[in-house]
């Protein structure tokens, strides 16, 4: 009989970083958030903002990017599955999609609210003096 190994864990990591990067290259929206983790990233830098602060958006990049992996692998096995409109493989995207969405408009509203007073005291110190 023939035992079912593993990969070994290289090769799983490899795996991992694959489809990682294929959703970069691949998809628009991860593209998009892509972007936004390095402008946050640049105004973090640039605002110093706190270590907790920090630990909250690295969060919230995982968050994003992770959810938005899902949704990719979900539509890319609804599409493998049937290439007909069907109501179910409707739902499956649909609600892959508005997970995302709504974990994107949380970390927009919470980057608000952690960066909008570091740069109304930037415009405060740059207009009052």
């Amino acid at each position: 009989m023939k035992k079912n190994r593993k990969a070994p864990i290289t090769r799983s990591f490899g795996y991992a970083f694959e489809g990682i990067w294929t959703g970069i290259r691949k998809e628009r929206n991860m593209k998009i958030h892509c972007v936004a983790l390095i402008l946050v990233t640049a105004a973090g830098t640039l605002f110093q903002i706190s270590a907790m602060e920090w630990c909250i958006c690295l969060l919230l990049f995982g968050m994003v990017v992770s959810l938005e992996l899902v949704n990719t692998a979900v539509e890319a096995v609804v599409d493998l599955v049937t290439e007909e409109r069907k109501p179910l493989a409707k739902i499956a995207k649909d609600t892959a999609a508005g997970a995302v969405l709504f974990t994107a408009i949380m970390a927009a509203i919470i980057g608000c609210i952690i960066f909008i007073p570091y740069v109304l005291e930037t415009a405060k110190a740059v207009f009052i003096n």
